[in-house]
């Protein structure tokens, strides 16, 4: 408001003193018509007829003044016009708007490009908004239908005891996923709103890979995918919780799209300023289009890689990692395999 204010105050002064120069400029001009009209004889002063002269020249430079103050003004008045309705128009709800940013005056250009840019995170955060919405709202109402369905299919007495097994293994599996969905929903609004990362103290980082490994021992051993951990040791000063949330995601999706008999390899390089950790597999891979969004909330690539999960587990990750200080890039071919690196900064601690 204060800056408002300021940029109003200082566009206003400057309006009167173009509006004072103008009518000096008028009449600066008609007294040079004047002149030359008495050099020319046309009149002379004392004639009977002077003092109307004197008066229609007065009347016209008034009415220069005024024509040119207004054509002027009117460039002035402008940007305020179009900044009103374009407030207006963010009142109603519609953020798609913008001023034109005409050279004015220097602080009311600035205003005007503050304003554009506050429409248009405005109209950023309205566009994320309904985006999450529609997304929670399909990713909620596919397994509820679900369990719904299978639910229903329980009801039927003729049922086996092998399809009720089969039925109720389909309800708990969706029941873990609205849970996983839910928690991941949570957690990223959580970090989302963090500047930084609390509760942190020093653990071996390569031993926690080691256990987010065990951890996912069922879905690999079932597929029979081979383990490689190449884990040099490391002290990370960190959140271990909000780390280990890392590689049980990272390493889930490597099992998630490795198919069976595949392998994933995980390297560990620590070095004096830095921790590097590398994920591959030898899974369905990506395009190069997926890879420019694999981090954004509820984006699902292709069929082959939107078949399980919600899309929020990798901009969790990133999410993490940000707050952390560190970096995570992808590196993937289709058909051959992904690759996830992760570097963390080594803080010093007491």
């Amino acid at each position: 408001m204060r800056l408002f204010k300021r940029v109003f105050a200082n566009w206003w002064l400057t309006l009167v003193g173009y509006v004072f120069i103008l009518m000096i400029l008028s009449m600066m001009i008609m007294a040079g018509i004047g002149t030359i009209l008495l050099k020319l004889k046309l009149f002379t002063v004392g004639e009977p007829n002077f003092a109307v002269v004197i008066i229609a020249f007065t009347m016209t430079s008034i009415l220069l003044g005024t024509v040119i103050t207004s054509i002027v003004g009117k460039r002035f008045m402008r940007p305020i016009i179009l900044l009103t309705k374009a407030t207006e128009e963010i009142a109603k709800g519609n953020f798609d708007v913008s001023v034109p940013e005409y050279r004015v005056h220097t602080s009311f250009d600035h205003l005007i490009q503050d304003f554009n840019k506050m429409a248009r995170e405005l109209k950023g955060i309205e566009t994320l908004r309904s985006d999450f919405i529609v997304n929670v709202s399909h990713e909620f109402k596919t397994p509820i239908a679900s369990i719904e369905g299978y639910a229903t299919l329980l009801q039927d007495e003729n049922t086996s005891i092998e399809e009720r097994y089969e039925y109720t293994q389909m309800i708990i599996d969706s029941v873990k996923q609205l849970s996983t969905l839910s928690s991941n929903i949570l957690n990223l609004s959580k970090l989302e709103n963090q500047e930084i990362v609390i509760e942190k103290h020093p653990f071996q980082l390569d031993e926690q890979i080691r256990q987010a490994f065990l951890i996912l021992e069922p879905q690999w051993s079932q597929k029979n995918i081979q383990i490689y951990p190449e884990l040099s040791p490391a002290i990370y000063y960190g959140n271990a919780d909000l780390m280990m949330q890392v590689w049980l995601n990272i390493i889930g999706n490597a099992i998630k799209f490795t198919k069976k008999s595949g392998s994933i390899s995980a390297d560990l390089i620590a070095s004096q300023h830095e921790i590097s950790v590398i994920i591959s597999d030898t899974g369905i891979g990506m395009t190069a289009e997926v890879q420019k969004h694999i981090f954004e909330k509820f984006y699902q690539g292709n069929h082959d890689r939107s078949t399980e999960g919600n899309g929020l587990g990798l901009a969790l990750v990133k999410r993490i990692i940000d707050l952390c200080g560190g970096t995570i890039t992808v590196q993937s071919r289709s058909h051959i395999g992904t690759s996830f690196k992760i570097v963390l900064p080594i803080e010093e601690y007491d």
